[in-house]
């Protein structure tokens, strides 16, 4: 008899109490204590089990699930003898940081300092029974949700050694999801501050912590050791690129398919590989996103269940205000394409904003990107990758949050392009002129107000726009050779009885004097002279079908968007 699905459980107890579906990952127990390492970083994208596997560990190890050999029984950890008898042996501590999502750093600590109130509080037995003396039980006390931060960076460190003389044994320590807080510290701007904390937390939880037995942390991303694991030096980390337990996070294809035919859906196994395979993790090619399948098996329809079950607010922000060179990378990832990086996969936040190759990290670590292709560099000391998107769950993301973008001025964004269709010059500069502020103000990250680069930035996101809009009619592209030069936008029809047209932009110099009817027809001679439309006429786009336009634009502080500009456009050209 098939067992039932459950959706968001995390608790392995309950799991195996209730007989839900589960797919059996506790070789991994196995395999982690026998490696032997002391520390033990593992990145894995999001709702890939990573919390799930931490509360199997400390249902398997801790002292507080003695005796509850039911859990695992049946279950592939319980095949050896060696570990029947490790079984409810240890202390454990277990904490999670999933949900330290505070827009400052005083509330950022202010929760952490109750999730470690919380800790002491299920231990309280100590202070009564654990033979704390008169300074230990004072600092037991002293941990509160008020406490200092030198108190609170200490506090695993004392519970340690409180649970270790308690018990005669040494302690196995578990964080999930360890750079949640992190990441929410770039997003509202107080990284630096949270890294000290953070840094002098971790070094005496795992570093100078002679009551540490074991320890494994989980996260998405491997944050640059630089920042928060400094002297950190037994730490083991493990990435999506790493070939250590790649089985044990993620289904892999076998479970997946195994799965379908146990629920009657064997028919279904090619069109659940097209949406939610494609995750690879070390040599593992195989891997499927676990919350899209079971959600899969409970509602029987295919949906872009995984990319849209958290927030994707940083991974908006990432590509809507990166640089032009992003925003070209996204336009190939789109239509299907891989293109090369290379990168270290550590994550430094505060590069986030300053360096594409952070970026392509951080998605890569996130679970959006695949590397087709890695190996490491001799000549750059890097690891060198050709990317992609994972999946087709992981392109409608994308679409669907290109789409929001344009929310705001959609219905006039879908005017102008009708305009375009139909060559309504009139029209377009109308409409051009009523988006184009509210454009700029999504596409551009305001670090420069009057660089050169804001109005690539604009029409970079402006032919994603497009993309999203157009793609069942045209090929687009940008920033592409043609003749003698690289042409801004190429709208290619795929019918070729279609109108093809190609847009070049420019910004006036209004420091020389420079008209808006002068920059268009400076863009408009460039695409003669660099005769951007070989490449058309080169695929059978007759003469008569390619349409040329040049869109100048002229800007000025916006007091509304005082990191803005305040933006007038002007079109022109035709056939």
């Amino acid at each position: 008899m098939r067992k039932r699905v459950g959706i968001g459980y995390q608790d392995f107890a309950k799991i195996r109490e209730q007989d839900l579906f589960y797919v059996d990952k506790t070789a991994f127990i196995r395999e982690w204590w026998e490696e032997a390492d002391e520390v033990t970083l593992i990145t894995r994208p999001r709702r890939f089990g990573k919390t799930l596997n931490m509360s199997m560990l400390e249902k398997f190890f801790s002292v507080d699930y003695a005796g509850r050999e039911d859990l695992f029984q049946g279950l592939a950890v319980w095949e050896n003898e060696k570990y029947r008898k490790l079984q409810g042996t240890y202390p454990v501590i277990s904490l999670s940081f999933a949900n330290v999502k505070e827009e400052s750093y005083e509330k950022t600590v202010s929760r952490i300092n109750q999730i470690l109130t919380n800790l002491y509080s299920a231990n309280h037995f100590l202070v009564s029974d654990g033979d704390l003396d008169d300074k230990e039980k004072r600092f037991f006390s002293s941990v509160d949700i008020n406490m200092d931060e030198t108190t609170a960076t200490m506090a695993i460190h004392q519970l340690s050694l409180y649970l270790s003389r308690y018990y005669g044994k040494k302690v196995i320590i578990l964080l999930d999801e360890y750079d949640t807080p992190m990441q929410e510290a770039y997003v509202h701007g107080y990284w630096g501050k949270l890294v000290s904390f953070t840094r002098s937390m971790f070094n005496s939880t795992f570093k100078t912590n002679p009551y540490l037995e074991r320890a494994i942390m989980t996260g998405i991303t491997r944050v640059s050791k630089e920042s928060i694991f400094s002297d950190l030096n037994n730490l083991e980390v493990v990435t999506t690129t790493s070939k250590k337990y790649a089985d044990y996070f993620g289904f892999t294809e076998e479970e997946v398919f195994a799965a379908l035919d146990e629920y009657g859906l064997s028919e279904k196994k090619e069109e659940v590989k097209t949406w939610y395979d494609g995750f690879i993790f070390g040599e593992r090619r195989d891997i499927y996103n676990p919350w899209s399948i079971i959600n899969y098996l409970d509602n029987k329809r295919l949906g872009t269940y995984w990319a849209n079950s958290s927030s994707n607010s940083l991974v908006g922000k990432l590509v809507r205000e990166g640089s032009p060179a992003i925003k070209i990378a996204m336009e190939s990832l789109l239509k299907g394409e891989t293109f090369p990086t290379s990168f270290d996969e550590q994550i430094v936040f505060s590069q986030l904003d300053q360096e594409d190759t952070a970026v392509w990290s951080l998605f890569m670590a996130s679970g959006y990107l695949k590397p087709e292709y890695a190996e490491f560099s001799l000549e750059s000391g890097k690891m060198e990758y050709r990317l992609k998107l994972t999946n087709r769950e992981v392109y409608f993301m994308f679409q669907h949050m290109i789409e929001g973008w344009f929310g705001k001025c959609r219905e006039v964004r879908n005017a102008f392009l009708q305009a375009l269709l139909s060559h309504d010059l009139e029209n377009m500069n109308d409409y051009m002129n009523d988006i184009s502020d509210e454009l700029f103000s999504s596409f551009d990250t305001g670090k420069n107000p009057s660089g050169k680069t804001q109005p690539e930035r604009f029409y970079h996101g402006f032919v994603l726009g497009l993309m999203v809009e157009l793609r069942d009619r045209y090929y687009i592209s940008s920033n592409k050779e043609s003749g003698f030069g690289r042409y801004d936008i190429m709208l290619e029809p795929k019918d070729k009885n279609m109108d093809a047209f190609i847009i070049e932009f420019k910004v006036v110099h209004t420091r020389r004097g420079e008209t808006l009817e002068e920059a268009v027809k400076a863009a408009l001679e460039q695409i003669e002279q660099k005769k951007y439309e070989m490449v058309l006429r080169d695929r059978g786009i007759s003469s008569e079908r390619i349409w040329k336009y040049g869109f100048a634009f002229a800007g000025k502080a916006n007091p509304q968007y005082p990191k803005c500009l305040q933006i007038q456009c002007l079109i022109g050209g035709g056939r």
